[in-house]
């Protein structure tokens, strides 16, 4: 379960939705019940780059099936934030086709009827606009639940 703020914070730019449990880990030792009942909080946070020595991956979504395909990317080097995320099926048309964002880093794809992949997916950075390609890098047999690692990463 996790809490929103009430009211008029739900339209902010950015804010951070916590489980109870969460707030309490951020909260001194014994002080948890009294932050988790504290209400809206304003915060104040800085994106750090982050570096993988592993290549972005992707990892399938377990209510992803053969007409809706999800999947969250995962180890994206520097400030993790992707602007743009686009699919590129095998068949029948090679087209690149925009993904929409379901929730975090979490990216969907109604699939066409007679579209197959394997699938190549273009991710463009939020920071700098630059894009890298990971070719073919979820099978034509994907299952979900299953980690299709890259061989890229920015």
């Amino acid at each position: 379960m996790s809490y929103e703020c009430p009211g008029t914070c739900n339209n902010d730019l950015i804010h951070f939705d916590l489980s109870g449990k969460a707030f309490g880990y951020l909260a001194k030792p014994g002080q948890g019940d009294i932050l988790r009942k504290a209400g809206r909080i304003n915060i104040q946070y800085q994106r750090v780059p982050c570096y993988f020595k592993a290549s972005i991956t992707f990892k399938i979504a377990t209510g992803s099936n053969r007409n809706y395909l999800a999947f969250a990317i995962e180890n994206v080097n520097g400030d993790g934030s992707l602007g743009f995320v686009e699919i590129l099926p095998s068949s029948p048309k090679r087209s690149w086709v925009p993904l929409q964002r379901s929730f975090g880093a979490t990216w969907k794809y109604d699939i066409p009827v007679g579209t197959s992949g394997p699938y190549s997916v273009r991710l463009t950075s939020s920071d700098s606009r630059r894009q890298v390609v990971a070719y073919n890098t979820i099978p034509a047999n994907w299952a979900p639940g299953q980690y299709y690692k890259s061989n890229v990463n920015f």
